[in-house]
């Protein structure tokens, strides 16, 4: 059967519309429970959410499917994605749930889906949710007696804040550091300033009042303006921000220059490396990242290995090639043995222990290596597979890859999580790269490109 329902980050869509109504919400719920019903044990599952409007609705919508399989339903209330994972296992639960669209906009809403052991799952179960969901005929409810029961979890937050601070051990002091911490009016608007604050750094949180409306409106990871602003205007040490669910992480130096996720992954993974902590000889990053990242690594007798775009790919060849630090270009970034999916808090601590261990301000710390050119657009479109297809499409990467030859690579891919086409080239000459990206997106018929 193939994936109509679930992309690469679990199923997303605009709030009210398909899929994501109350009433395909509730049909995952019923779905999901049944596929994890298993054994005679109370089944339980930990369902969290961020800080948008349509989460009450597609949570209780949930919350009904899941007790009318005969699940119990853990509510914890606004949290980053991360903490689903940890409380999905800490709690022995049976399966976990977020219900976010990450860096989208609040008009949007997902779902994202945690097996017991925290990890998001495979594409085969995912399968055999949608086959049921499809199906809903098949799916078996509990008996009244056995129908599940709902609570919240009160502490949900506390249990999350020590898990972060017991990934960077009691050894890590941000005494003497002002920091910005940019949440996005998100999931980690309580979390974030709470964890920094308890480690001794002197907090100016921003972007910490969430409505409904606001999350990732001109703030967070994807629009970093306003936490470079505040930096500059504070006369801060470093500057963080998160997204809508806190599960990717961009910094700010005392200057207000940006730092990406390929940058933190150089910085980490050296210290690492140094401390003999960086398991598999390597990082796993995606196609996306900066060659400058693989030069870098190269250097130091490492090895960057390329997954898909997705986290959910590169933390499928942390566990099946063994290595223990992963991430993305965006800022996802994965410790596996702190974490079961990209956390930006937790990213953000092993960014400041590298940062302090090295005796640098920001701004020398996290420019590890000098990016190669790359230049991206995004090109809206109505189907991606079609206008991937198209011969004029295909003609223009074939000749731009010919232009390009050995000096830089060229990726068209589909997006995800959006109706767009993703156009990305990198080389040595600036200007061929930008030539190459604008012969390919001339190319695609009926679009709208934006930068």
């Amino acid at each position: 059967m193939a994936r109509q329902l679930f992309g690469t980050d679990g199923v997303r869509g605009r709030a009210n519309s398909k899929p994501m109504t109350a009433e395909i919400a509730m049909r995952i719920g019923m779905a999901a429970g049944q596929v994890f019903n298993r054994g005679d044990h109370r089944h339980r599952v930990v369902v969290g959410k961020d800080t948008r409007l349509s989460g009450y609705m597609i949570e209780q919508a949930m919350t009904a499917g899941f007790l009318s399989v005969g699940m119990d339903v853990l509510l914890l209330g606004p949290v980053p994605t991360p903490a689903v994972g940890f409380l999905t296992r800490s709690m022995r639960a049976d399966l976990g749930v977020m219900i976010s669209a990450s860096h989208n906009p609040y008009e949007d809403n997902g779902i994202k889906l945690f097996g017991p052991d925290g990890f998001k799952l495979s594409d085969k179960v995912e399968v055999d949710i949608e086959a049921l969901v499809a199906e809903s005929a098949d799916i078996r409810l509990a008996a009244p007696r056995a129908i599940g029961r709902a609570k919240r979890l009160d502490d949900a937050d506390g249990r999350y804040i020590e898990a972060v601070k017991a990934s960077v051990g009691r050894h890590l002091d941000l005494t003497g550091l002002k920091i910005v911490v940019d949440c996005a009016h998100g999931a980690a608007y309580k979390v974030a300033p709470t964890v920094l604050w308890e480690l001794g750094a002197e907090v100016i949180p921003i972007a910490v009042s969430p409505d409904g409306f606001n999350i990732n409106a001109k703030c967070g990871s994807t629009y970093p303006r306003t936490l470079q602003e505040s930096v500059v205007m504070h006369g801060a040490d470093i500057g963080i921000a998160l997204d809508g669910d806190a599960d990717r992480v961009i910094l700010v130096c005392e200057h207000g220059r940006v730092i990406d996720g390929d940058q933190m992954m150089a910085t980490i993974a050296n210290c690492w490396a140094k401390d003999g902590r960086l398991v598999g000889g390597g990082v796993v990053a995606t196609v996306m990242s900066n060659l400058g990242l693989e030069r870098y690594l190269d250097e130091r007798q490492l090895r960057l290995v390329r997954a898909p775009v997705g986290d959910r790919y590169v933390l499928e060849r942390m566990r099946s090639d063994g290595y223990n630090l992963g991430g993305e270009q965006s800022g996802h970034l994965i410790m596996i043995d702190h974490a079961t999916t990209g956390d930006g808090l937790m990213a953000s601590l092993q960014a400041l222990s590298a940062m302090l261990k090295i005796r640098l301000p920001a701004s020398e710390a996290f420019r590890a290596f000098e990016p190669v050119p790359q230049l991206l657009k995004n090109v809206r479109v109505s189907d991606a597979n079609a206008a991937l297809s198209a011969a004029a499409v295909t003609r223009a990467i074939a000749d731009a890859e010919a232009r390009l030859g050995k000096a830089g690579r060229i990726l068209v891919r589909k997006s995800g999580t959006e109706p767009l086409i993703r156009v990305m080239a990198e080389g040595d000459d600036s200007e061929l790269v930008r030539a190459v990206v604008d012969q390919i997106v001339e190319a695609i018929p009926r679009v709208k490109a934006a930068v």
